[in-house]
């Protein structure tokens, strides 16, 4: 696959007529009008952006008659005093000068001059905080709204129809009305910091692509066992103890064996200038602070915070994924801590909410506590669920002294009657939003399986790492917020909805951002656009244009959608062929056969092409001229390699516990080099190479890799199945029947030594037709976790 630069090369040659590809039309004329004689030569061949090609799509629009030219000369409007006004015009003006080149310079007057920009506050606008209206006639652009939240998302229209065309300097805009609000208050992205820490600027990157798609809420996700990110005063060892923790694997050691910590929080100074950035986009950042359970990374700080008489020594900050069963205690001195640090949070948060996490609070500490016991029996509770509601309920009084509104995932709801303030956010399904809503409670839709953004986007082999099963972008653009069980007042009650981006499995900002778009721009749509007005197909058009912004702004966005697949088919003693698609089905598949990278005039992909070796084939989707993926490429040295299975492409034995993981080593076992993604399963190393044609077929090769089985799956860990390992353990090839006897075993002795990728090979017997191979590691412990990187099946000698 070609890196960034040469994609955005190949992008920019074709990237010259976005009408034609959001519409059809004639890429000379713009949509609904004739050329403008009075537009400046420079921008006589400048594309007029098509009304809808804006992400969310608006609530009301109406093409009109002609086109606004934008370019240097055009002048911005602000009336004297509109202080909010002048604000977004220059936040416009500096949007315009990074994207296209210019910043058209700001007039304070009472009537905007001809040809001008104008932005108002204007208690005639449509109603609502976030609502605006945007009016495109020839002669002008009113950008009107009630209050700066939707003066500033009318100037966000706009700037994305001004970027609609790709390049630098004037752009034609098809004149049209829009009038527009959001579907719900709450549009959310939440971002976990705790398990891979980011940097604050990075934090302001995603800020800024929330705003620009209207998103409202920054979820920032600030302390689990893995890390505490926020600096509290009072209690500096959260963060000089907390903050650190040594990664399992080859990741936590120096070349030199010694332990390399991993490290990272925000000064109090970092997170007002955060919440600051965030506030000037109309985004409230709301902290969450985990409690009772994802606690181990403060109670190693502070030890006398956990159950006391079970915690026999301070634990380290957790190294692990998973369910950890490190919970605060119930005394006061906790209170008092936890009460402090949320007073101090409160202190640096503006947002009416606080999150308070309540996930995944194993109780076997509060179980196994003769203390603990004592106070369930005091306060007359029922079980340790009713502790932890009334925990929660404590929290939520305390919340309220300082006039905010307590957020908890949905295990809050259990155990006992919430605050009657409380907000429930939804992550395992529907159910307890469906449940909060008819006690009264306001609900935030999370499902983990719809809007997680740490689930894989393809069965790809180049798909970066993530959980499964895949979550692709039309699975996000097919939410629907509000649960079908909730009806009426009810279904008022949901408030709105927000992707996750859990970062166990997202090592670099690199792969953050490949996670997060484009599936935000279909979360945008789904949280702001009316339920009736959504069409898939639709939306694909109008991403063409958005996934050129990403590339112009150098945010990297995944293109797993309509990236293109190569798989090999052909019927029995028929010649093998290659079929092309992609995930979608959208646009067009061009490709070359003589390892260039194809362009708008390179051959259209109609039927299977042939399989012949040697081959270096190389195809990209196009909608009309304009390529929507980064060229792939398929490269064969020899007929063998026709039939070699990534990773990805074998089937694990068993659903569940399965995971793309990237390597904590290079692929060499040498310093920072490139690391592979191997599929895993937690429970059963086992995977199943299909339909192997094995006749002629009489060596085996496996690239394999070891990971550190950093995974703590609390009950399941039972489950984990481990075979005896003999002479040091092998992967055993078993044909058909996984529990057959092994027709080859290739020694693990070679490969132990090493942290990379590591090649082994063993003879097959002679076998004939199309079998299952069933893979197994019989490696005598599940620690490593040992994974394959690719099966390749050769002739016999």
């Amino acid at each position: 696959m070609k890196t960034r630069t040469a994609w955005t090369r190949t992008a920019a040659t074709a990237l010259s007529l976005a009408l034609a590809a959001c519409t059809g039309a004639d890429p000379k004329t713009p949509a609904a009008t004739k050329p403008d004689a009075a537009a400046p030569a420079d921008a006589a061949a400048a594309t007029a952006a098509h009304p809808s090609a804006l992400i969310p799509r608006p609530a009301q629009m109406v093409p009109g008659q002609g086109r606004f030219v934008l370019g240097p000369q055009t002048r911005l409007s602000v009336a004297a005093g509109d202080a909010a006004a002048r604000t977004v015009a220059e936040d416009f003006a500096a949007r315009l000068q990074r994207a296209r080149g210019f910043a058209p310079a700001i007039d304070a007057a009472a009537q905007p001059a001809a040809g001008a920009v104008s932005f108002a506050i204007d208690p005639a606008a449509p109603a609502g905080e976030e609502a605006y209206a945007l009016d495109i006639r020839a002669d002008g652009v009113r950008v009107r709204a009630r209050a700066a939240a939707g003066l500033f998302y009318g100037a966000v229209s706009l700037w994305q129809l001004a970027t609609a065309a790709p390049g630098q300097g004037p752009t034609a805009i098809a004149a049209q009305r829009i009038e527009d609000a959001p579907r719900f208050a709450w549009r959310g992205l939440m971002l976990d910091v705790a398990r891979h820490f980011r940097s604050v600027e990075e934090v302001k990157s995603i800020i800024d692509q929330m705003a620009l798609h209207k998103l409202n809420t920054f979820h920032w996700h600030l302390t689990d066992d893995q890390g505490w990110r926020i600096q509290i005063q009072r209690y500096p060892r959260l963060t000089e103890v907390g903050g650190c923790r040594i990664p399992a694997g080859a990741a936590g050691r120096g070349e030199d064996g010694t332990p390399r910590p991993y490290c990272g929080f925000y000064t109090q100074a970092q997170i007002r200038e955060v919440v600051a950035y965030a506030a000037a986009r109309h985004i409230a950042v709301v902290p969450e602070i985990e409690m009772p359970g994802h606690a181990q990374a403060a109670i190693a700080a502070y030890p006398e915070l956990g159950v006391r008489d079970v915690l026999k020594q301070a634990p380290p900050v957790s190294p692990d994924w998973g369910v950890h069963t490190y919970l605060y205690g119930v005394d006061e001195p906790t209170f008092e801590f936890l009460q402090n640090v949320l007073d101090e949070v409160a202190g640096l948060f503006p947002s009416k909410y606080i999150h308070i996490g309540g996930d995944e609070a194993a109780k076997d500490q509060w179980i196994a506590s003769p203390a603990v016991q004592a106070k369930i029996r005091a306060l007359g509770l029922k079980d340790e669920m009713a502790l932890q509601s009334w925990f929660v309920g404590r929290i939520g009084k305390h919340l309220e002294t300082r006039q905010r509104v307590l957020v908890g995932w949905d295990e809050i709801l259990e155990g006992g009657k919430l605050p009657a303030s409380a907000t429930v956010m939804s992550w395992r399904g529907t159910a307890g939003a469906v449940e909060a809503a008819r006690e009264g409670h306001d609900v935030i839709l999370s499902p983990d399986r719809k809007l997680y953004l740490d689930y894989a986007q393809s069965d790809r082999d180049d798909e970066p790492s993530g959980r499964y099963p895949v979550s692709t972008l039309q699975d996000f653009y097919g939410f629907e917020v509000i649960p079908q069980e909730l009806q009426g007042e009810q279904a008022k009650r949901v408030i709105g909805a927000q992707a996750n981006l859990w970062s166990e499995h997202k090592r670099g900002f690199d792969r953050v951002e490949l996670a997060l778009y484009p599936r935000l721009d279909a979360l945008a749509e789904v949280v702001w656009s009316p339920q009736a007005g959504r069409d898939w197909n639709d939306f694909q058009r109008r991403l063409v244009p958005q996934l050129a912004r990403y590339r112009a702004q150098k945010v990297g966005a995944s293109d797993a959608a309509y990236a293109v697949k190569f798989e090999l088919a052909g019927e029995p003693g028929a010649a093998p062929q290659i079929r092309l698609s992609n995930q979608t089905g959208f646009g067009q598949i061009r490709y070359r056969t003589d390892g260039r990278e194809p362009d708008a005039s390179s051959p259209v992909y109609a039927a299977p092409l042939p399989a012949k070796a040697p081959l270096d084939l190389v195809a990209t989707t196009f909608f009309d001229t304009q390529p929507v993926s980064a060229p792939r490429r398929y490269r064969i040295a020899d007929a063998a390699e026709f039939g070699a299975l990534g990773s990805a492409a074998l089937t694990p034995c068993r659903e569940g516990y399965n995971l793309r993981v990237e390597d904590d080593a290079a692929r060499d076992g040498r310093g920072d080099g490139e690391r592979a993604a191997l599929t895993v399963n937690l429970i059963d190393p086992c995977w199943i190479y299909p339909n192997a044609a094995l006749d002629g077929v009489g060596q085996i090769e496996v690239r394999v890799g070891q990971l550190p089985y950093n995974f703590q799956l609390w009950h399941d860990t039972k489950n984990i199945v481990t075979r005896k390992a003999e002479l040091g353990g092998a992967l055993e090839v078993r044909l058909d029947d996984c529990k057959s006897e092994p027709v080859a075993r290739l020694p693990l002795a070679p490969a132990r030594g090493s942290a990379g990728i590591s090649e082994l090979r063993a003879p097959l017997p002679k076998l004939s037709g199309r079998h299952n191979l069933c893979l197994v590691f019989a490696s005598g412990s599940h620690d490593p976790l040992w994974a394959l990187d690719r099966v390749l099946l050769r002739p016999g000698g």
